[in-house]
Protein backbone atom coordinates (compact mmCIF):
# COMPACT_ATOMS: atom_id res chain seq x y z
CA UNK A 1 0.00 0.00 0.00
CA UNK A 2 1.20 3.59 -0.99
CA UNK A 3 0.25 6.89 0.69
CA UNK A 4 0.66 9.45 -2.12
CA UNK A 5 0.72 12.75 -0.45
CA UNK A 6 0.47 15.67 -3.15
CA UNK A 7 1.04 19.33 -2.49
CA UNK A 8 2.26 22.25 -4.31
CA UNK A 9 5.38 22.59 -2.13
CA UNK A 10 6.47 21.88 1.43
CA UNK A 11 7.49 25.41 2.73
CA UNK A 12 6.81 26.05 6.91
CA UNK A 13 3.37 26.49 7.53
CA UNK A 14 0.11 24.90 8.22
CA UNK A 15 -0.15 22.29 5.60
CA UNK A 16 3.26 20.87 6.07
CA UNK A 17 2.50 20.63 9.95
CA UNK A 18 -0.71 18.87 9.57
CA UNK A 19 1.02 16.32 7.20
CA UNK A 20 4.08 16.23 9.31
CA UNK A 21 1.63 15.03 12.17
CA UNK A 22 -1.42 12.66 10.62
CA UNK A 23 1.41 10.36 8.02
CA UNK A 24 2.26 8.20 11.16
CA UNK A 25 -1.81 7.83 11.88
CA UNK A 26 -2.63 7.66 8.23
CA UNK A 27 0.04 5.30 7.44
CA UNK A 28 -1.03 2.53 10.58
CA UNK A 29 -4.66 3.17 9.79
CA UNK A 30 -4.52 2.37 6.05
CA UNK A 31 -1.78 -0.41 6.35
CA UNK A 32 0.86 1.59 4.33
CA UNK A 33 4.13 0.91 3.78
CA UNK A 34 5.32 3.32 1.58
CA UNK A 35 5.09 7.24 2.05
CA UNK A 36 5.33 9.03 -1.34
CA UNK A 37 5.94 12.84 -1.43
CA UNK A 38 5.02 14.61 -4.62
CA UNK A 39 5.56 18.51 -4.94
CA UNK A 40 6.91 20.96 -7.25
CA UNK A 41 9.31 22.06 -4.73
CA UNK A 42 10.71 19.83 -2.01
CA UNK A 43 11.23 21.05 1.53
CA UNK A 44 14.59 21.63 3.71
CA UNK A 45 16.62 19.11 5.09
CA UNK A 46 15.91 19.19 8.33
CA UNK A 47 12.37 19.12 7.77
CA UNK A 48 13.09 16.00 5.24
CA UNK A 49 15.11 14.49 8.31
CA UNK A 50 12.55 14.49 10.62
CA UNK A 51 9.87 13.17 8.85
CA UNK A 52 11.60 10.18 7.97
CA UNK A 53 12.72 9.45 11.64
CA UNK A 54 8.96 9.85 12.78
CA UNK A 55 8.34 7.09 9.63
CA UNK A 56 11.77 5.28 10.45
CA UNK A 57 9.51 2.36 9.58
CA UNK A 58 8.57 2.75 6.16
CA UNK A 59 9.41 3.71 2.97
CA UNK A 60 9.47 7.47 2.03
CA UNK A 61 10.16 8.53 -1.25
CA UNK A 62 10.31 11.91 -2.81
CA UNK A 63 8.96 13.02 -6.47
CA UNK A 64 9.76 16.65 -7.24
CA UNK A 65 8.23 17.77 -10.24
CA UNK A 66 8.70 21.89 -11.08
CA UNK A 67 5.40 21.38 -12.80
CA UNK A 68 3.28 21.10 -9.55
CA UNK A 69 4.41 24.70 -8.40
CA UNK A 70 1.95 27.41 -7.98
CA UNK A 71 1.29 28.65 -11.80
CA UNK A 72 2.22 32.53 -10.95
CA UNK A 73 5.98 31.25 -9.94
CA UNK A 74 6.54 29.49 -13.57
CA UNK A 75 6.97 30.93 -16.66
CA UNK A 76 6.61 29.04 -19.48
CA UNK A 77 3.35 28.23 -21.15
CA UNK A 78 0.15 27.05 -20.03
CA UNK A 79 0.66 23.92 -22.69
CA UNK A 80 3.91 23.44 -21.75
CA UNK A 81 3.08 23.06 -17.99
CA UNK A 82 0.44 21.13 -19.00
CA UNK A 83 2.19 18.57 -20.74
CA UNK A 84 4.99 17.42 -17.97
CA UNK A 85 1.70 17.74 -15.08
CA UNK A 86 0.03 14.65 -17.11
CA UNK A 87 3.23 12.81 -17.39
CA UNK A 88 4.17 13.28 -14.12
CA UNK A 89 0.47 12.30 -12.72
CA UNK A 90 1.06 9.40 -14.77
CA UNK A 91 4.01 8.12 -14.06
CA UNK A 92 3.70 8.75 -10.06
CA UNK A 93 0.27 6.47 -10.17
CA UNK A 94 1.83 3.55 -12.07
CA UNK A 95 2.51 0.35 -10.48
CA UNK A 96 0.45 -2.53 -9.05
CA UNK A 97 0.83 -0.93 -5.37
CA UNK A 98 -2.81 -0.47 -3.74
CA UNK A 99 -2.63 3.36 -3.97
CA UNK A 100 -4.44 6.13 -2.18
CA UNK A 101 -3.54 10.26 -2.70
CA UNK A 102 -3.78 12.36 -0.54
CA UNK A 103 -3.95 15.92 -2.06
CA UNK A 104 -3.63 19.33 -0.09
CA UNK A 105 -5.49 22.84 -0.84
CA UNK A 106 -6.60 22.29 -4.72
CA UNK A 107 -9.33 24.20 -3.74
CA UNK A 108 -6.80 27.06 -3.46
CA UNK A 109 -6.69 27.47 -7.36
CA UNK A 110 -2.86 27.84 -7.51
CA UNK A 111 -2.38 25.22 -10.07
CA UNK A 112 -5.65 23.75 -11.80
CA UNK A 113 -3.74 22.15 -14.11
CA UNK A 114 -2.70 19.97 -11.51
CA UNK A 115 -5.80 19.78 -9.98
CA UNK A 116 -7.85 18.35 -13.36
CA UNK A 117 -5.00 16.12 -13.97
CA UNK A 118 -4.31 14.25 -11.21
CA UNK A 119 -8.23 13.88 -10.84
CA UNK A 120 -8.26 12.78 -14.20
CA UNK A 121 -5.48 10.21 -13.62
CA UNK A 122 -6.70 8.79 -10.44
CA UNK A 123 -10.18 8.11 -12.40
CA UNK A 124 -8.71 6.76 -15.13
CA UNK A 125 -6.67 3.74 -13.11
CA UNK A 126 -9.49 3.54 -10.37
CA UNK A 127 -7.09 5.22 -7.38
CA UNK A 128 -8.92 6.51 -4.63
CA UNK A 129 -8.01 10.73 -4.34
CA UNK A 130 -8.63 12.87 -0.98
CA UNK A 131 -9.44 16.46 -2.11
CA UNK A 132 -8.11 18.21 1.51
CA UNK A 133 -9.35 21.77 1.03
CA UNK A 134 -7.66 23.86 3.62
CA UNK A 135 -8.36 27.36 1.68
CA UNK A 136 -10.56 28.61 -1.37
CA UNK A 137 -9.66 30.35 -4.38
CA UNK A 138 -12.66 32.62 -4.35
CA UNK A 139 -12.61 33.84 -0.53
CA UNK A 140 -10.73 36.91 -0.91
CA UNK A 141 -7.91 35.40 -3.44
CA UNK A 142 -9.19 36.61 -6.49
CA UNK A 143 -5.90 37.33 -7.90
CA UNK A 144 -6.15 33.81 -9.28
CA UNK A 145 -9.30 34.20 -11.44
CA UNK A 146 -7.52 35.85 -14.39
CA UNK A 147 -4.15 33.39 -13.59
CA UNK A 148 -6.82 30.50 -14.19
CA UNK A 149 -8.34 32.16 -17.53
CA UNK A 150 -4.54 32.08 -18.57
CA UNK A 151 -4.67 28.43 -17.83
CA UNK A 152 -7.45 27.57 -19.77
CA UNK A 153 -10.23 27.64 -17.71
CA UNK A 154 -12.95 30.03 -19.52
CA UNK A 155 -15.76 30.32 -16.78
CA UNK A 156 -16.69 29.62 -13.23
CA UNK A 157 -18.39 26.45 -14.23
CA UNK A 158 -15.19 25.14 -15.72
CA UNK A 159 -13.20 25.96 -12.95
CA UNK A 160 -16.06 24.34 -10.51
CA UNK A 161 -15.50 21.24 -12.41
CA UNK A 162 -11.79 21.19 -11.27
CA UNK A 163 -11.77 22.22 -7.77
CA UNK A 164 -14.90 20.28 -6.82
CA UNK A 165 -14.28 17.38 -9.44
CA UNK A 166 -16.99 14.56 -8.36
CA UNK A 167 -17.04 11.11 -8.66
CA UNK A 168 -17.32 7.80 -7.42
CA UNK A 169 -13.11 7.64 -6.52
CA UNK A 170 -13.29 11.08 -5.28
CA UNK A 171 -13.17 12.26 -1.41
CA UNK A 172 -13.74 15.93 -0.38
CA UNK A 173 -13.10 16.64 2.94
CA UNK A 174 -12.96 20.20 4.24
CA UNK A 175 -10.94 20.97 7.91
CA UNK A 176 -14.13 23.47 9.38
CA UNK A 177 -17.57 22.30 10.17
CA UNK A 178 -18.95 25.22 7.58
CA UNK A 179 -17.45 24.67 4.99
CA UNK A 180 -17.83 20.59 5.29
CA UNK A 181 -21.85 21.52 5.75
CA UNK A 182 -21.31 23.20 2.29
CA UNK A 183 -20.10 19.98 0.66
CA UNK A 184 -21.97 17.26 1.95
CA UNK A 185 -25.29 19.28 0.94
CA UNK A 186 -24.53 18.42 -2.54
CA UNK A 187 -22.01 15.71 -2.48
CA UNK A 188 -23.46 13.87 0.86
CA UNK A 189 -21.15 10.64 2.09
CA UNK A 190 -18.44 11.76 -0.36
CA UNK A 191 -17.41 14.84 1.74
CA UNK A 192 -16.16 15.32 5.27
CA UNK A 193 -15.25 17.49 7.98
CA UNK A 194 -11.68 16.46 9.00
CA UNK A 195 -10.53 19.09 11.82
CA UNK A 196 -6.51 18.93 11.92
CA UNK A 197 -5.11 16.68 14.38
CA UNK A 198 -3.27 17.53 17.67
CA UNK A 199 -2.33 14.94 19.57
CA UNK A 200 -2.77 15.26 24.09
CA UNK A 201 0.81 17.37 24.21
CA UNK A 202 3.58 16.26 25.62
CA UNK A 203 4.95 19.36 27.39
CA UNK A 204 9.17 20.42 25.84
CA UNK A 205 11.58 19.06 27.88
CA UNK A 206 12.47 22.04 30.65
CA UNK A 207 16.14 22.07 28.76
CA UNK A 208 14.58 22.31 25.27
CA UNK A 209 12.40 25.00 26.35
CA UNK A 210 15.60 26.97 28.17
CA UNK A 211 17.40 26.34 24.79
CA UNK A 212 14.71 27.48 22.53
CA UNK A 213 14.63 31.32 25.10
CA UNK A 214 18.41 30.64 24.75
CA UNK A 215 18.54 31.42 21.04
CA UNK A 216 16.55 33.73 21.32
CA UNK A 217 18.45 35.72 23.07
CA UNK A 218 20.94 35.45 21.31
CA UNK A 219 19.22 35.67 17.56
CA UNK A 220 17.06 38.65 18.85
CA UNK A 221 20.28 40.33 20.59
CA UNK A 222 18.59 40.67 23.65
CA UNK A 223 17.12 39.05 26.39
CA UNK A 224 13.08 39.87 26.51
CA UNK A 225 9.63 39.14 27.09
CA UNK A 226 8.86 37.72 23.43
CA UNK A 227 5.19 37.10 22.33
CA UNK A 228 4.79 35.08 19.45
CA UNK A 229 2.63 34.97 16.39
CA UNK A 230 3.61 31.75 14.63
CA UNK A 231 2.93 32.35 10.64
CA UNK A 232 4.70 33.34 7.37
CA UNK A 233 4.01 36.86 6.20
CA UNK A 234 0.67 36.74 4.61
CA UNK A 235 -1.75 39.49 4.15
CA UNK A 236 -4.59 37.32 5.91
CA UNK A 237 -2.65 36.95 9.10
CA UNK A 238 -2.92 40.64 9.76
CA UNK A 239 0.52 40.95 11.83
CA UNK A 240 -0.02 44.39 12.13
CA UNK A 241 -2.76 44.11 14.28
CA UNK A 242 -0.62 42.12 16.47
CA UNK A 243 2.44 44.63 16.52
CA UNK A 244 -1.01 46.92 17.93
CA UNK A 245 -1.97 44.80 20.75
CA UNK A 246 1.52 44.04 21.82
CA UNK A 247 2.48 47.49 21.82
CA UNK A 248 -0.63 48.62 24.24
CA UNK A 249 -0.52 45.26 26.31
CA UNK A 250 3.19 45.28 26.51
CA UNK A 251 4.73 47.66 25.62
CA UNK A 252 8.72 46.12 26.83
CA UNK A 253 7.40 42.58 24.80
CA UNK A 254 9.14 42.22 21.38
CA UNK A 255 6.88 40.83 18.50
CA UNK A 256 8.40 38.10 17.05
CA UNK A 257 6.71 36.41 13.75
CA UNK A 258 8.11 32.64 12.70
CA UNK A 259 7.73 32.65 9.48
CA UNK A 260 9.02 34.90 5.94
CA UNK A 261 7.52 35.90 2.79
CA UNK A 262 6.70 32.48 0.90
CA UNK A 263 5.04 33.67 -2.49
CA UNK A 264 5.16 36.69 -4.80
CA UNK A 265 1.81 37.74 -4.04
CA UNK A 266 2.79 38.82 -0.70
CA UNK A 267 6.19 40.24 -1.10
CA UNK A 268 4.75 43.75 -1.04
CA UNK A 269 3.05 42.98 2.17
CA UNK A 270 6.31 41.87 3.71
CA UNK A 271 8.50 44.45 2.75
CA UNK A 272 6.12 47.56 3.66
CA UNK A 273 6.09 45.54 7.44
CA UNK A 274 9.88 45.38 7.31
CA UNK A 275 10.49 49.06 5.94
CA UNK A 276 7.68 50.79 8.12
CA UNK A 277 9.44 48.90 11.44
CA UNK A 278 12.67 49.80 11.10
CA UNK A 279 11.88 53.20 9.90
CA UNK A 280 9.83 53.34 13.42
CA UNK A 281 11.79 51.34 15.39
CA UNK A 282 9.06 49.14 16.63
CA UNK A 283 9.69 46.03 19.04
CA UNK A 284 9.24 43.87 15.93
CA UNK A 285 11.09 41.00 14.41
CA UNK A 286 10.10 39.23 11.34
CA UNK A 287 10.56 35.49 10.06
CA UNK A 288 13.52 34.34 12.62
CA UNK A 289 13.05 30.79 11.41
CA UNK A 290 13.05 31.88 7.89
CA UNK A 291 16.31 29.72 6.21
CA UNK A 292 17.74 26.31 6.77
CA UNK A 293 19.32 26.42 10.73
CA UNK A 294 19.46 23.06 11.98
CA UNK A 295 20.03 24.34 15.48
CA UNK A 296 17.02 26.25 15.50
CA UNK A 297 14.05 25.42 17.80
CA UNK A 298 10.66 23.98 16.44
CA UNK A 299 7.81 26.15 16.72
CA UNK A 300 6.68 24.62 19.70
CA UNK A 301 9.23 25.01 21.40
CA UNK A 302 9.65 28.70 20.51
CA UNK A 303 6.10 28.97 21.80
CA UNK A 304 6.44 27.18 25.55
CA UNK A 305 9.37 29.77 25.47
CA UNK A 306 7.44 32.74 24.86
CA UNK A 307 5.74 35.03 26.91
CA UNK A 308 2.37 35.16 25.02
CA UNK A 309 0.78 33.68 21.83
CA UNK A 310 -1.17 35.61 19.15
CA UNK A 311 -3.41 34.62 16.36
CA UNK A 312 -4.64 38.26 14.74
CA UNK A 313 -6.03 36.30 11.41
CA UNK A 314 -8.47 37.67 9.66
CA UNK A 315 -9.16 34.41 7.35
CA UNK A 316 -8.14 30.92 8.56
CA UNK A 317 -9.56 27.10 7.52
CA UNK A 318 -8.87 26.06 10.98
CA UNK A 319 -6.41 28.11 12.99
CA UNK A 320 -3.64 25.78 14.37
CA UNK A 321 -2.04 28.34 16.86
CA UNK A 322 -5.37 27.97 19.03
CA UNK A 323 -4.37 24.49 19.40
CA UNK A 324 -0.81 24.38 19.59
CA UNK A 325 -0.64 27.58 22.25
CA UNK A 326 -2.95 25.14 24.51
CA UNK A 327 -0.60 22.25 23.92
CA UNK A 328 2.78 24.65 24.72
CA UNK A 329 0.81 25.81 28.00
CA UNK A 330 0.97 29.32 26.66
CA UNK A 331 -1.09 32.45 27.08
CA UNK A 332 -3.26 33.40 23.63
CA UNK A 333 -4.42 37.01 22.54
CA UNK A 334 -6.58 35.67 19.70
CA UNK A 335 -9.21 36.80 17.11
CA UNK A 336 -12.91 34.69 17.12
CA UNK A 337 -13.44 33.49 14.00
CA UNK A 338 -16.99 32.92 12.97
CA UNK A 339 -16.36 30.18 11.00
CA UNK A 340 -14.30 28.57 13.38
CA UNK A 341 -14.85 29.42 17.04
CA UNK A 342 -17.77 27.22 17.27
CA UNK A 343 -15.63 24.03 16.15
CA UNK A 344 -13.02 24.95 18.78
CA UNK A 345 -15.78 25.07 21.38
CA UNK A 346 -17.34 21.96 20.09
CA UNK A 347 -13.62 20.43 20.70
CA UNK A 348 -14.04 22.05 24.36
CA UNK A 349 -11.65 24.70 24.68
CA UNK A 350 -11.90 27.78 26.31
CA UNK A 351 -9.74 31.03 25.19
CA UNK A 352 -9.62 33.60 28.14
CA UNK A 353 -8.15 36.66 25.60
CA UNK A 354 -10.12 36.11 22.50
CA UNK A 355 -11.73 39.40 20.90
CA UNK A 356 -14.28 39.92 17.88
CA UNK A 357 -12.38 42.70 16.84
CA UNK A 358 -10.00 45.64 17.69
CA UNK A 359 -11.79 48.97 17.87
CA UNK A 360 -9.89 52.09 17.21
CA UNK A 361 -10.78 55.75 16.73
CA UNK A 362 -10.83 57.10 12.67
CA UNK A 363 -8.97 60.15 14.54
CA UNK A 364 -5.60 57.94 14.51
CA UNK A 365 -5.79 58.03 10.86
CA UNK A 366 -6.78 60.01 7.59
CA UNK A 367 -10.41 58.77 7.36
CA UNK A 368 -11.04 60.60 4.15
CA UNK A 369 -7.77 59.19 2.50
CA UNK A 370 -8.41 55.78 3.60
CA UNK A 371 -12.03 55.81 2.12
CA UNK A 372 -10.62 56.87 -1.20
CA UNK A 373 -8.12 54.64 -1.39
CA UNK A 374 -10.83 51.96 -0.55
CA UNK A 375 -13.08 52.96 -2.56
CA UNK A 376 -10.13 52.89 -5.36
CA UNK A 377 -9.37 49.27 -4.58
CA UNK A 378 -12.46 48.26 -4.14
CA UNK A 379 -13.79 49.03 -7.53
CA UNK A 380 -10.78 47.84 -9.00
CA UNK A 381 -11.14 44.60 -7.12
CA UNK A 382 -15.08 43.99 -8.00
CA UNK A 383 -14.03 44.86 -11.64
CA UNK A 384 -11.76 41.87 -12.04
CA UNK A 385 -15.03 39.42 -10.74
CA UNK A 386 -17.30 38.00 -13.27
CA UNK A 387 -19.94 39.48 -14.18
CA UNK A 388 -22.03 37.12 -11.83
CA UNK A 389 -20.01 37.47 -8.84
CA UNK A 390 -19.87 41.44 -9.26
CA UNK A 391 -23.69 41.12 -8.18
CA UNK A 392 -22.99 39.03 -5.06
CA UNK A 393 -19.96 41.27 -3.66
CA UNK A 394 -21.33 42.94 -0.90
CA UNK A 395 -20.65 46.55 0.10
CA UNK A 396 -17.29 47.19 2.91
CA UNK A 397 -18.33 48.24 6.30
CA UNK A 398 -16.09 51.49 5.65
CA UNK A 399 -17.72 52.23 2.40
CA UNK A 400 -21.54 51.69 3.64
CA UNK A 401 -21.91 55.28 4.84
CA UNK A 402 -20.60 58.66 3.33
CA UNK A 403 -20.36 59.76 7.57
CA UNK A 404 -17.13 59.60 8.97
CA UNK A 405 -17.77 57.00 11.71
CA UNK A 406 -16.34 57.74 15.67
CA UNK A 407 -15.20 53.85 15.85
CA UNK A 408 -14.04 51.46 12.73
CA UNK A 409 -12.73 47.93 13.50
CA UNK A 410 -8.71 48.09 12.87
CA UNK A 411 -8.99 44.48 10.11
CA UNK A 412 -11.25 46.17 8.11
CA UNK A 413 -8.45 48.71 7.34
CA UNK A 414 -6.05 48.81 4.58
CA UNK A 415 -2.17 48.39 5.61
CA UNK A 416 -1.59 52.08 4.84
CA UNK A 417 -3.84 53.24 7.35
CA UNK A 418 -3.01 50.54 9.94
CA UNK A 419 0.59 52.04 9.72
CA UNK A 420 -0.57 55.62 10.38
CA UNK A 421 -2.47 54.31 13.17
CA UNK A 422 0.77 52.32 14.55
CA UNK A 423 2.98 55.70 14.04
CA UNK A 424 1.05 57.36 16.94
CA UNK A 425 3.19 56.65 20.23
CA UNK A 426 1.67 53.71 21.67
CA UNK A 427 0.09 55.45 25.02
CA UNK A 428 -1.34 58.24 22.92
CA UNK A 429 -2.95 55.60 20.43
CA UNK A 430 -4.16 53.90 23.78
CA UNK A 431 -5.54 56.42 25.69
CA UNK A 432 -7.90 57.12 22.30
CA UNK A 433 -8.82 53.53 22.24
CA UNK A 434 -8.69 52.20 25.84
CA UNK A 435 -12.82 53.04 26.40
CA UNK A 436 -13.35 51.20 23.36
CA UNK A 437 -12.00 48.10 23.57
CA UNK A 438 -12.68 47.42 27.65
CA UNK A 439 -11.72 43.50 27.33
CA UNK A 440 -8.05 44.84 26.42
CA UNK A 441 -8.03 47.18 29.28
CA UNK A 442 -8.48 43.61 31.54
CA UNK A 443 -5.67 41.70 29.55
CA UNK A 444 -3.47 44.92 30.09
CA UNK A 445 -3.40 44.66 33.43
CA UNK A 446 -2.44 40.87 33.74
CA UNK A 447 -0.01 41.17 31.03
CA UNK A 448 2.13 43.57 32.67
CA UNK A 449 2.34 41.50 36.30
CA UNK A 450 2.24 38.19 33.65
CA UNK A 451 -0.94 36.75 34.88
CA UNK A 452 -2.50 36.16 30.73
CA UNK A 453 -4.14 32.89 31.41
CA UNK A 454 -3.63 30.08 29.18
CA UNK A 455 -5.84 27.89 27.69
CA UNK A 456 -6.71 24.26 28.85
CA UNK A 457 -6.39 21.60 27.43
CA UNK A 458 -9.73 19.66 27.49
CA UNK A 459 -10.35 16.05 28.26
CA UNK A 460 -12.83 15.95 25.13
CA UNK A 461 -10.18 17.08 22.51
CA UNK A 462 -8.81 13.84 21.92
CA UNK A 463 -11.99 12.14 20.84
CA UNK A 464 -11.33 14.93 17.98
CA UNK A 465 -8.47 15.61 16.99
CA UNK A 466 -6.30 12.59 18.10
CA UNK A 467 -4.24 10.82 15.66
CA UNK A 468 -6.20 7.21 15.66
CA UNK A 469 -9.06 9.25 15.47
CA UNK A 470 -8.10 11.08 12.37
CA UNK A 471 -6.76 8.13 10.75
CA UNK A 472 -10.23 5.93 11.76
CA UNK A 473 -12.08 8.76 9.96
CA UNK A 474 -9.73 8.88 6.97
CA UNK A 475 -10.49 5.02 6.25
CA UNK A 476 -14.52 5.11 7.13
CA UNK A 477 -14.18 8.17 4.52
CA UNK A 478 -12.39 6.16 1.87
CA UNK A 479 -14.62 2.97 2.96
CA UNK A 480 -18.04 4.82 2.47
CA UNK A 481 -20.14 3.28 -0.67
CA UNK A 482 -22.35 5.52 -2.08
CA UNK A 483 -25.03 4.25 -3.64
CA UNK A 484 -25.83 6.84 -6.48
CA UNK A 485 -23.15 8.69 -8.61
CA UNK A 486 -22.60 11.99 -8.24
CA UNK A 487 -24.80 14.80 -9.19
CA UNK A 488 -23.99 15.99 -12.72
CA UNK A 489 -24.71 19.60 -11.78
CA UNK A 490 -22.91 19.35 -7.73
CA UNK A 491 -19.27 21.48 -8.47
CA UNK A 492 -21.39 24.59 -9.59
CA UNK A 493 -23.42 24.51 -7.21
CA UNK A 494 -21.18 24.00 -4.50
CA UNK A 495 -18.93 26.32 -6.28
CA UNK A 496 -22.35 29.20 -5.79
CA UNK A 497 -23.23 28.13 -2.72
CA UNK A 498 -20.15 29.39 -1.24
CA UNK A 499 -19.72 32.18 -3.76
CA UNK A 500 -23.07 33.89 -2.16
CA UNK A 501 -21.36 33.74 1.57
CA UNK A 502 -17.63 34.42 0.93
CA UNK A 503 -18.77 37.24 -0.96
CA UNK A 504 -21.02 38.93 1.24
CA UNK A 505 -20.14 41.93 3.35
CA UNK A 506 -19.16 40.28 6.07
CA UNK A 507 -15.80 39.07 4.24
CA UNK A 508 -14.67 42.12 2.96
CA UNK A 509 -11.46 43.48 4.13
CA UNK A 510 -9.21 45.31 2.15
CA UNK A 511 -5.97 43.74 3.42
CA UNK A 512 -6.89 41.27 0.91
CA UNK A 513 -8.62 42.77 -1.90
CA UNK A 514 -4.58 43.24 -3.97
CA UNK A 515 -1.11 42.75 -3.16
CA UNK A 516 -0.20 45.61 -2.50
CA UNK A 517 -2.65 47.68 0.23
Amino acid sequence: MRLVIVHYHFRPGGIRRVIELAVPHLRRALGADTVVLATGEAADPLWDDRFRKANSDCRVAWVVEPAFRYLSEQRRSPARILADVRRACERLLAGTEETVVWAHNLGVGRNTLLARELASACERRGVPLVSHHHDWWFENRWQRWPEMRRAGWPNLRAVAAVVFAASRRIRHVAINNADARVLRCRLGPRAAWLPNLSDKPTPPRRAAVTAARDWLARTLGERVPVWLLPCRLLRRKNVAEALLLGRWLRPEALLVTTGGVSSADEAAYGNRLCEASRQQGWRLRLSVLAGDERSKPSVLELLAASECVLLTSILEGFGLPYIEAAAAGRPLVARRLPNIAPDLARFGFRFPQSYADVRVATGLFDWRAERRRQQRFFRAWKAELPASCQRLAGEPLLLASDREPAVVPFSRLTLTAQLEVLRWPAEESWAACAALNPSLRAWRGRAADRRLQPSAWPDSAEAWLGGETYGRRFVELLQRRPRHAPEPRAAVEIQQDFLRSKLDSEHQFPLLWRSET
